[in-house]
């Protein structure tokens, strides 16, 4: 089962990775300035996570498939990392589709 990691960054800002079951990375959120903002962007990617609307897919400059998932104002709250195939791109979208709705959350700045 996938759970959602909150650090700090070194900037102060709190920020969120939703890991897959295997402890692998595959989303991560901007940095907020609040706890309790983090917070709120794991509800709506909980919220969000399950619509494939949601889902920019998308090619880095030097051809890497990654991914955005936003809200339904349009606002990013999670991007992916970089892929080597179209394939595997989907194979994470699926992942975050399938981890994100019942993921615990460990928050470990307390």
């Amino acid at each position: 089962m996938g759970k959602f990691v909150i650090t700090k960054r070194t900037n102060g800002e709190f920020q969120f990775n939703l890991k897959a079951g295997n402890g692998q990375t595959i989303l991560t959120s901007e940095g907020y300035t609040t706890k309790a903002a983090c917070s709120g962007g794991i509800e709506s990617v909980k919220k969000n996570a399950s619509d494939d609307g949601r889902y920019d897919r998308l090619e880095s400059k030097s051809g890497k498939p990654y991914f955005n998932l936003k809200a339904s104002n349009g606002q990013i709250i999670g991007a992916s990392e970089m892929y080597e195939s179209v394939s595997a791109r989907e194979n994470g979208i699926e992942s975050v589709k399938k981890n994100a709705a019942d993921a615990a959350v460990d928050d470990q700045t307390s």
